[in-house]
């Protein structure tokens, strides 16, 4: 490989590297609106609902049927509307992937 070639390969994985982290950031981001009921990283206090280490589609469709007026909310619903089902994907994933 050319020296320049290889300049621009470690280039690029830096850059992809600089996504990925950004994206997990992100994530954080949107996750923290949930701190307020559901606790820091999904670890709520009692009486409320605990989402860290929950199962990723568990999370996902409860969600999912907030937004769409499946299951009846007081606030819920109005929140998960403001997520595209894609960030609520991902933020499903970041709960799950958190240590109960």
């Amino acid at each position: 490989m050319k020296p320049i070639a290889k300049i621009l390969a470690v280039g690029l994985l830096g850059v992809s590297a600089l996504a990925a982290h950004a994206q997990v950031n992100q994530v954080r981001v949107w996750a923290a609106a949930c701190a307020n009921c559901h606790g820091t990283d999904g670890r709520a206090q009692p009486g409320m609902d605990a989402l860290a280490g929950k199962d990723k589609t568990e999370i996902e469709q409860k969600l999912l049927d907030f937004k769409n007026g499946r299951r009846p909310a007081t606030i819920m619903h109005q929140i998960a509307k403001g997520y595209s089902d894609e960030q609520i994907a991902a933020i499903a994933a970041y709960f799950a992937a958190q240590k109960k």
